[in-house]
């Protein structure tokens, strides 16, 4: 049997058809109020953006979402996870310092922002999952602990996993920092030894130690959690990530990670897939490059795994932009991720998650 996936296109011609305005209506459409516990404490999961990137999902939108809890008779909290990564969101009080400077205080969305893993990172659960590489995963305790769960995702590229939806942000995005570590253990860096030149660039950049040297640089790959700084600051271009053997196994990992979460929440979930300024890289990195597609609007469902290939099939019918970071795959039909990726399997995320009874890829398109 197909999921059900709703959507509004972003097309308006009259106040009534702003998207703020199918916002509500899509929520109703796919059945909020029937996840809603009365007084409830309901996790709206989104993504604050990091510093200097302005393409996450708007605040007035999740402001939308927020309403509409609290009309169902939930009570809502507007939540995120720290980085494994040191920047602006790698602890909780630098984290709620920049959803506020992006906008996401309550003032301006309706309701707390809670930082879901605590200070540093700490607070997790386990959750048991029958998986292939993993058999336990280690979710956020404030997004655990929580009654229900809307998950509110930017669809755009992403330079390990090829693109980011419902599903990285489940796996990702709903993960303590012992769990993103996990899931990044699955795509090491490796060093081309002839090529290193033993500045010791690396070795100062990397946020966990992970690498040292003994005539050359040296990864350590139980360390390593694959953020790919050694990438960026090596001036020998003499470290690299190897697509052709690790991509899709990184992509699986999301997809397990993505189950220990919806796992927790047994026709207790909503998503919701913003495809607006699809650009070709997460929402992580600290920059906003040009959107490699038109704005085509949002979609919602009960179904992660048919949400994300719902989403990825309206990209691809799309009329790729030229003069962006998509080299290829320009035309109507053509796999756009791959365009601008061209490594990476893209929809593994999708085949994985089916699966393992995530979710399934088949879905029927309602527009609203």
């Amino acid at each position: 049997m197909a999921a059900k996936v709703w959507f509004a296109s972003s097309e308006a011609g009259c106040c009534g058809e702003s998207l703020q305005a199918k916002i509500l209506r899509i929520l109703d459409e796919a059945g909020l109020k029937e996840i809603i516990p009365e007084q409830g404490l309901v996790a709206v999961k989104t993504h604050f953006g990091e510093e200097g990137c302005d393409s996450f999902v708007s605040p007035l939108y999740i402001r939308q979402v927020v309403e509409k809890v609290k009309e169902a008779g939930g009570v809502p909290f507007v939540t995120d996870t720290n980085t494994l990564y040191r920047g602006m969101r790698f602890d909780a009080v630098s984290h709620l310092a920049l959803a506020i400077r992006h906008g996401f205080g309550s003032e301006v969305i309706g309701a707390p922002v809670f930082i879901a893993d605590g200070l540093r990172s700490k607070n997790d659960v386990v959750v048991e999952i029958p998986g292939v590489h993993h058999n336990e995963t280690r979710i956020a305790a404030g997004i655990a602990e929580a009654d229900a769960l809307i998950v509110v995702s930017h669809l755009k590229g992403h330079a390990v996993a090829g693109f980011g939806g419902a599903i990285k942000n489940l796996a990702m995005g709903c993960a303590s920092a012992e769990g993103k570590r996990e899931q990044h253990r699955a795509m090491p860096a490796i060093v081309r030894d002839e090529e290193c030149v033993g500045c010791g660039g690396c070795i100062s950049a990397c946020p966990e130690g992970a690498i040292r040297f003994e005539g050359f640089a040296l990864v350590d790959s139980h360390r390593c959690i694959g953020c790919g700084i050694c990438v960026e600051v090596c001036p020998e271009s003499a470290i690299y990530f190897d697509y052709k053997r690790d991509a899709a196994r990184f992509s699986e990992h999301l997809a397990e990670y993505a189950l220990g979460a919806a796992s927790l929440f047994p026709e207790k979930a909503l998503y919701l897939n913003v495809l607006l300024r699809i650009t070709p890289d997460c929402d992580c990195a600290p920059f906003s490059d040009r959107p490699i597609v038109p704005d085509i609007g949002i979609l919602a469902s009960t179904d992660p795994v048919a949400i994300d290939a719902a989403s990825l099939d309206l990209v691809d019918g799309q009329q790729g932009f030229t003069g962006t970071r998509l080299a290829a795959h320009h035309r109507p039909g053509e796999d756009k991720f791959s365009g601008v990726w061209p490594e990476i399997p893209i929809r593994t995320q999708i085949r994985h998650g089916e699966r393992i009874g995530l979710g399934r890829s088949e879905y029927d398109l309602i527009r609203i």
